[in-house]
This record gives C-alpha cells, sequence and structure tokens, in this order.
C-alpha cells in the first residue's frame, strides 16, 4: 500500500504490466526484513544485477555481436565508399523500386489531400460569402 502513495506523492506512473512484480519484490523484501531487520534488498541484488548486466551488454556480448555480424559487415564494407559519395551527392537513384513507388504514392496523397483542404476552404468560404450577401439583400 505505501509502493502506491509514494507512487502518488512523486508523482510516479505504476505501469500496469510491471504492478505483479513490485508487489512481488515488496513481499520478499518484506519477508527478508522479517528475517533481518537490516537487509538491504538493492545492495543484495547488486552483485547479481551487475553480473547480469555484464552478459547482456559487456565486452564478451560486443564481441559475440561483432563475430555474428561478420560476414554482413564484410559485404558492407565494400560500398562504403560509394554509398558515401552517393549519398553526399544527394544521388537517390540506386534506391529500391519500392521505395520509389511509395514515394510517388505519397505525393498522390498529398496532392490529394492538398486538392481536399483548398476544396472545403472554398466551400466554407463560398457558404460564408452567401450569408453576407443574404445579410446584405434583406435590408
Amino acid at each position: 500500500m505505501r509502493l502506491f502513495q509514494t507512487s502518488r506523492r512523486f508523482s510516479v506512473e505504476i505501469q500496469p504490466q510491471l504492478v505483479l512484480l513490485q508487489k512481488t519484490l515488496l513481499n520478499i523484501e518484506g519477508l527478508g526484513r522479517q528475517l533481518d531487520p537490516d537487509l538491504d534488498l538493492w545492495n543484495t541484488a547488486k552483485p547479481f544485477l551487475e553480473r547480469w548486466m555484464v552478459d547482456q551488454i559487456g565486452p564478451k556480448k560486443l564481441i559475440e555481436q561483432l563475430r555474428n555480424e561478420a560476414p554482413l559487415y564484410a559485404k558492407l564494407i565494400p560500398e562504403l565508399p560509394r554509398l558515401l559519395v552517393d549519398f553526399l551527392k544527394g544521388d537517390r537513384s540506386g534506391s529500391s523500386p519500392a521505395l520509389n513507388a511509395l514515394l510517388l504514392e505519397q505525393k498522390r496523397t498529398n496532392r490529394l489531400l492538398q486538392g481536399l483542404v483548398y476544396g472545403c476552404f472554398g466551400f466554407v468560404l463560398g457558404v460564408l460569402a452567401m450569408q453576407i450577401v443574404g445579410r446584405f439583400h434583406h435590408f
């Protein structure tokens, strides 16, 4: 219960999918403090968390990922100078046909939306003009 009060006090949004996890951690900490009143769950968990972080994003993991992706890099590296020159020149002719089709479709959609906006704007102006003209004819 104090978790929710503290969260409310400091405007911390509790993620719905994490509420059960947070409740479990509080129960574990409560049980641990009943067994050992000086228990500090974070200091106890710190070595495990540090080891897990090293396993997930440490140097060994980086080397493993580089080793796994080396074939991709081997194919990409010879193309880098040409790709860089094309990019700096603004030459997009090497782009894929799917991308070109998507860009063409986006231009069509933009023109259609622009036409709709102008048409609606003209309609509203016409209605307003009719209202103004109608008021002057009544006098």
